[in-house]
């Protein structure tokens, strides 16, 4: 059953899924300290990005009631990464996309506790055009439940580990890159299944 749900996030318009063991899922205190120092743009804009998660401590004890999870990567041009463009937001958009879709078909399947988890902040992807996170100012319920996903990284998810598990390649992409010289990059979510 679970190849099926490989097969069906690559079908949503992931470049490749694998199933991995949450005992390979490394979390790590420092990864998620990079959201606040030096502080990310989007610290504290969702409910989705730290300080309003559970952090490396709460994933933990999450993980403990999950066996598998599926890993997923996007490849994209590393051009579209290192743009402020709308193409870099619906590329993101996607990323959460596929992991919501993917949580649906496992839950589908039977695996009622299935939880996705993304990267980049929700706030920024399907919200930007709203002055704050709904959740967070207490006005009211998510805008975009069916699709907005929690960041990895306010968790300290290491993904360069899961990558090399995965047997991917992942090149880091900041600003600064040259995408001349590393032209693509990798998007990358993660859903649970127990």
């Amino acid at each position: 059953m679970l190849s099926k749900l490989v097969e069906q996030t690559c079908l949503a318009g992931a470049t490749d899924a694998k199933i991995v063991s949450t005992k390979d899922i490394s979390i790590e205190h420092h990864l998620a300290d990079m959201c606040k120092d030096p502080q990310c743009e989007n610290y504290g804009l969702s409910k989705s990005c730290p300080p309003h998660v559970s952090g490396p401590d709460g994933f933990r004890d999450l993980l403990k009631k999950y066996e598998r999870a599926i890993f997923f990567r996007i490849d994209v041009p590393t051009e579209i990464l290192v743009s402020p463009s709308e193409d870099r937001r619906e590329v993101f958009r996607l990323l959460h996309e596929i992991a919501a879709a993917t949580e649906l078909s496992a839950k589908e399947m039977g695996y009622d506790d299935a939880r996705a988890f993304a990267g980049g902040s929700c706030k920024r992807i399907f919200c930007h055009e709203h002055p704050d996170c709904r959740v967070i100012s207490g006005a009211g319920e998510c805008r975009y439940p069916d699709s907005a996903r929690a960041s990895m990284s306010g968790y300290g998810v290491n993904l360069f580990k899961l990558m090399k598990i995965a047997g991917w390649q992942m090149d880091r992409i900041t600003g600064d890159t040259d995408p001349e010289a590393t032209p693509m990059g990798s998007l990358t979510g993660l859903v649970l299944i127990e």
